[in-house]
């Protein structure tokens, strides 16, 4: 038979093995291959066809990922041995890592961890080949019963009647399991077991909660510390962590779950960025600010559409009780804008017809989903809705997008973001309103759009609001789950159910098209994401303190607080650390805090009108007349300027 790879052909005897091959091509650290793309385990031994093959190691995504699983499999034998009761769910390789679902009948703790990971490394150390073997449904069934595996005979009878079962063997160890794996336990080098916490069966919170233990595992024990180090810098950065110890936020039991509550520091950010918005939006692009309620009887939920696609995620009021309208939370902002539309009559001319609002919003998550400030039930977005003539619509649908680039641009995370054109799903209509020609037809702008703007993009099937495409810009936590920042919906549809129109230059009633975006997105998401991109050491613009000015002693504090009132006089958010410590404790406090800029000031900087200036980025910055200070920190500020930190060994 006649083998290619990399290019290059050679011809082996019928049914020569893929370790032979390999070894025939000096291939190294081979765990599967690609043989004429489909992926196969390196003990498969080829039909006497000709094939093209591609051999992984674990620098390909697919190597780490069944390095990975073989991995989830000693996990679960190590589980298995040190605790017979458990009942094992499943247990995929994931990004970075593995986990493992089980049924405990004790929960689990560190300790339990460390024990685990010392039977993993006996059965790693036994080399146990991984055998698989295949059973019809009822004998697959009986076998997963007989060792008591609940969850494995729930997945059994879920799969097709068609279905190949198969299982894998390694020493006395059998799992369900799908493959292919490497070959043997041994060649897993290097791992950890990270940590655990509670997963519901199948994700459902109707299920049982078990116990989701992640790990990970690298083919080098330098790759796995420097993934641990990784991880470790990860944990400081964690809004959820660093937020609360910065006091910039706090979440109480009494209140609720997803209900954060902005401490000052918090909410002088959330503050400054909402202002800014706002300003820009009002005096910059061309919007009209509106200010609508928290709630609406449901008779508006039903003419949107909400009620019938979203009441699940809806926090409704009155419902039951037939001496009151059943009210509803607003989850958006659409449809009491529309009736601001409605108020007056609008000709051609007057469109586009741009309102924005700073919104409130409530939404019912899930109590599994809620996370810190990315995930809450409660946030406001920098909200907007667009009514324009259809012919207007791909330029403000672009201005949009312009206006949600500049934005990111500003607050420095430009380069971390992903586009996604989100569209509907053709299989699925029941989930959507309108035609299939008017949903390909206005994708099809939306791409055109991205493609101008020259910003790669993927397209999303299914991801689409029910009455339109719609651009979504993504980002990632420290922790690699991606949540969308900003959205730009594109909407030819509601118009109708709302009964909006203009007058055209005709005389006659048309129907608007709608734009639905925000231009920065969630405040508090945002203000997450911030905490994890700087680490806490935000822009000066943005830190809720900018300076902080620390007298030597005392006798120097009327000066200090004189400093104070005029850099408060000139917007710049100060305060003074009058205690009786000594200049270098407060200067390291100052430090920790991540504070952009202290005034230190004594005798000669009071009698000469001089701050003696120590920044974040470079250090000492030397004694400046305290004029010179305030215009060039106010310049900062005005400009928004991000200040890149000097590395120390490069400061003067």
């Amino acid at each position: 038979m006649i083998i290619k790879i990399n290019g290059v052909q050679k011809e082996y005897a019928n049914e020569a093995s893929l370790f032979e091959i390999a070894k025939d091509n000096e291939v190294k650290n081979a765990l599967a291959a690609k043989v004429d793309g489909n992926l196969v385990e390196m003990r498969s031994k080829l039909d006497g066809n000709d094939h093209e093959i591609e051999f992984v190691t674990f620098q390909d995504k697919e190597g780490k990922k069944l390095y990975r699983h073989t991995a989830s499999h000693i996990l679960a034998q190590a589980i298995k041995t040190i605790y017979p009761t458990s009942k094992l769910a499943i247990g995929p390789a994931i990004d970075d890592g593995f986990y493992y679902d089980i049924d405990f009948k004790t929960p689990i703790t560190t300790e339990n961890l460390e024990a685990i990971e010392q039977e993993m490394k006996k059965i790693i150390k036994a080399n146990y080949p991984l055998e698989r073997f295949e059973l019809p449904r009822d004998e697959a069934i009986a076998y997963m019963k007989k060792f008591g595996e609940d969850y494995k005979v729930e997945l059994i009878n879920d799969l097709p009647e068609d279905a190949v079962i198969s299982f894998y063997k390694q020493g006395d160890f059998v799992d369900l399991c799908a493959g292919p794996h490497i070959v043997n336990t041994k060649l897993i080098k290097a791992f950890k077991l990270l940590s655990s916490s509670g997963a519901y069966w199948r994700g459902d919170e109707h299920n049982k909660m078990l116990a989701r233990i992640y790990g990970t595992a690298y083919s080098s024990k330098d790759e796995l510390k420097a993934h641990l180090d990784h991880l470790e810098d990860i944990k400081k950065r964690d809004h959820n962590k660093l937020g609360r110890d910065m006091q910039l936020f706090t979440t109480v039991d009494v209140i609720g779950q997803g209900l954060p509550l902005l401490m000052p520091k918090g909410a002088k950010m959330i503050q400054t960025m909402q202002r800014w918005i706002e300003d820009l939006e009002d005096n910059e692009w061309g919007y009209m600010r509106t200010k609508t309620p928290f709630m609406a009887k449901s008779d508006l939920y039903k003419i949107s559409g909400h009620w019938d696609h979203y009441k699940e995620g809806m926090f409704v009021l009155n419902e039951g009780r037939e001496d009151k309208d059943v009210m509803a939370l607003r989850p958006m902002t659409c449809p009491f804008q529309y009736y601001v539309y409605k108020a007056t009559q609008h000709s051609y001319k007057d469109l586009p017809c741009r309102y924005s609002e700073t919104s409130t919003l409530f939404r019912n998550e899930d109590s599994g989903e809620m996370h810190g400030l990315t995930r809450v039930r409660q946030f406001t977005i920098s909200e907007g809705h667009l009514i324009v003539r259809p012919d207007q619509m791909v330029e403000e649908f672009k201005r949009c997008l312009d206006l949600a680039k500049y934005c990111l641009e500003v607050l420095g995370v430009e380069e971390d973001v992903t586009y996604h054109l989100s569209k509907w799903d053709p299989d699925n209509r029941e989930k959507y309103i309108g035609e299939p020609e008017v949903w390909e037809e206005t994708e099809g702008h939306i791409r055109d759009i991205l493609n101008d703007v020259g910003v790669e993009f993927t397209e999303d099937v299914g991801e689409a609001a029910f009455y339109g495409p719609k651009v979504d810009i993504n980002a990632k936590n420290v922790y690699g789950k991606e949540d969308t920042m900003i959205t730009i919906q594109w909407d030819a549809l509601i118009a109708e159910q709302f009964d909006m129109y203009y007058i055209d230059e005709n005389g006659e009633k048309k129907r608007p098209y709608i734009i639905h975006r925000t231009s920065m997105g969630c405040y508090e998401r945002t203000l997450a994401w911030l905490i994890e991109k700087y680490a806490g050491k935000f822009p000066t613009w943005l830190c809720p303190e900018q300076v902080r000015v620390l007298p030597i002693s005392e006798k120097y504090a009327d000066y200090a607080f004189e400093v104070e009132k005029e850099l408060k006089r000139n917007g710049i958010l100060t305060s003074v650390d009058n205690r009786a410590e000594k200049i270098g404790f407060k200067i390291r406090e100052a430090r920790l805090e991540k504070l952009p800029y202290m005034l230190v000031v004594g005798e000669k900087e009071r009698d000469d009108k001089t701050v003696s200036v120590r920044s974040r980025f470079a250090g000492d910055e030397g004694v400046k007349p305290l004029s010179d200070f305030i215009s060039q920190i106010a310049e900062e500020i005005r400009m928004k300027e991000i200040r890149k930190e000097i590395p120390l060994e490069e400061r003067k």
